[in-house]
Parts: structure tokens; sequence; C-alpha cells
């Protein structure tokens, strides 16, 4: 009895303590200006954002950058997992815990401005002859539902679409915010007005940082306190401002 005695306040002040930060892991993909590698570094807003939160919570979880389909994979099948960025959709929402929103988007179609065939309307996309996006992914598979028939699936990844359109071998291009297309058309150096944003709403949601369903709730909630904390003080607004820089400041 003495012995548990001694023991008994241990066990108590082991069980009060947080989760160890081993004990998770962060994924996420490359999806610029949100999340991507810049050299060796992983940047981004939303990455800003998850190392914010963590400063304040005292979490030192390591991030690693997986390719798209994978970094969901591992979200849906490795314990204590958390992935970010996430659009927070019905089909997705029993399936994980979420903290956020961290900020609303909206993707659009995108053409060359000089071309001979300007779409202005839903009638005209669902009519034009190619429609290239993502061979996979929450964009082409909304695509797919709103009855676009005319779905070029080839594209690898998002830099290679620009790569497409820019080369003529695609006349429209999807899978990019704004703040993607502008974050692009830096990256390759395009004069502004060299893109055209189809007035076509395809999708809009906001950003979510996703956890799996095991994990703790505590660690849940601490995040979400920490991120309103975030926007409580404005800090979440100029991360957000760094990263969101218009079109034609490229």
């Amino acid at each position: 009895m003495k012995h548990f005695a001694l023991i008994a306040p241990l066990i108590c002040l082991l069980l009060a303590l947080p989760v160890q930060a081993a004990s998770y892991q962060v994924v996420t993909e490359e999806w610029a200006p949100y999340n991507y590698q810049q050299g060796t570094q992983l940047t981004g807003m939303t990455t800003d954002v998850v190392r914010a939160i963590m400063a304040i919570t005292g979490d030192d979880f390591p991030i690693t950058l997986l390719p798209s389909m994978r970094s969901s994979h591992v979200l849906q099948t490795r314990p204590r997992t958390i992935l970010y960025s996430m659009f927070r959709t019905p089909d997705r929402e029993q399936r994980y815990k979420w903290v956020g929103p961290i900020t609303e988007e909206t993707i659009t179609p995108w053409q060359l401005a000089n071309t001979l065939q300007p779409i202005d309307s839903r009638e005209q996309l669902l009519q034009a002859p190619q429609i290239t996006t993502r061979q996979a992914g929450l964009i082409p598979d909304t695509l797919k539902t709103q009855g676009f028939g005319n779905l070029d699936r080839s594209a690898g990844n998002n830099l290679q679409l620009y790569k497409m359109l820019l080369a003529g071998r695609t006349p429209i291009i999807v899978g990019d915010t704004a703040a993607g297309v502008a974050y692009y058309s830096r990256l390759l150096s395009l004069a502004p007005g060299t893109l055209r944003q189809i007035p076509v709403e395809i999708y809009r949601a906001s950003l979510y940082i996703a956890f799996s369903l095991d994990s703790d709730d505590r660690v849940v909630a601490a995040w979400t306190q920490a991120l309103e904390r975030l926007r409580h003080t404005g800090e979440l607004e100029r991360i957000r401002l760094r990263y969101e820089q218009p079109l034609d400041g490229n």
C-alpha cells in the first residue's frame, strides 16, 4: 500500500500529460500557394499557419510532403495523422476531425487571354473540345459529377497544366484558385494578362486541417483554440496576405 501511495500521484501526473509529439505525423501535398516545396524548404500559407499553431500549442510534429493521393491515403489508414490543406466536403465530413476554416477559396477554369474562342458560360464550357485537369483528386471528380464529358485528366501536377496550356496542348485548364494561378504565373514569368479567368465557378469551399478520427480530442481542441487565437490577433490575415498576391502583381 505504501508503494501504491507513492506511485499513485505519478500515475495521475502521467495521465494528465499531453500526447507525445512523436505520436502524431503531419502530411501535406504540393498545392501552391498553400503548401509547396521551395528549394529544400516546405513553405506556403497553410504551412505557415500550421507552424504558427504548433508554436502556440508547443507541439513539434514532423511535416512530410507526399504525392496528392498518397497523402489522402495516409490520412485514412495511419493512426494519429494530420493533413493540410483539405476542402471540407459533405462526403468527408464524418471521416475526419476538423480544425478551421483557414480561408475560403474558389476554383475556376482558365484559358489564354489571346484565345480566339473565349468561354463565358457553363454551357460553352460543357461544349469545349477539351478541359485539362489533374489525373485524380477532388476537382476532376467534381467536374465529372457536374457532367463534363470533355475532361482530359492527363496532368500529373498543377505546373504541368500551365505548361500544356502555354504549349497549345489544351485550350482550358482547371485546378487552382486565383492565388494558385498567380503563383504559377510568377513562377513561369508570365506577363500580366497572359491568362484569362473563365467566369464559371467549379467549386467553392473552405480549407481546413483534417485529423484522423483516432486523434485525441484534446489535441484537436488545442489546435482549434490556437487557430482562433491567430485569427483574433490578425496573424492569420497577415499570413494570408503574404501569399495571396493579385494575379496582376506578377
